[in-house]
């Protein structure tokens, strides 16, 4: 299992056309084979900057969904709000050294 956290900032004046863009993509990104969750958050200072959080069951899956026809309608749009490039990380669970 891998848990993606994608920063994203945003130009000011797309904040909430990313925000629809999320919302109206959520349901469907959670629909993909392998997809576990899918989460928006916000940062309170500055505020124009957003992290997307998600559990996919491998990297195959989250793969996969990036060569999706979905991703190819979603991430142009999503990258015409960016202020800068997106910056990306792909996470496993491990055990903490003080257990």
């Amino acid at each position: 299992m891998i848990k993606r956290i994608v920063k994203i900032e945003l130009k000011s004046d797309k904040i909430a056309d990313f925000q629809a863009i999320f919302k109206e993509s959520k349901h469907n990104i959670l629909e993909r084979e392998g997809c576990f969750s899918v989460e928006l958050l916000r940062c309170g200072d500055p505020d124009n900057i957003f992290f997307t959080f998600s559990v996919w069951e491998s990297e195959e899956a989250l793969n996969a969904y990036r060569k999706s026809e979905l991703f190819g309608k979603v991430w142009p749009k999503t990258k015409a709000c960016f202020d800068k490039p997106a910056e990306a990380w792909s996470t496993t669970l491990e055990d903490a050294p003080w257990e």
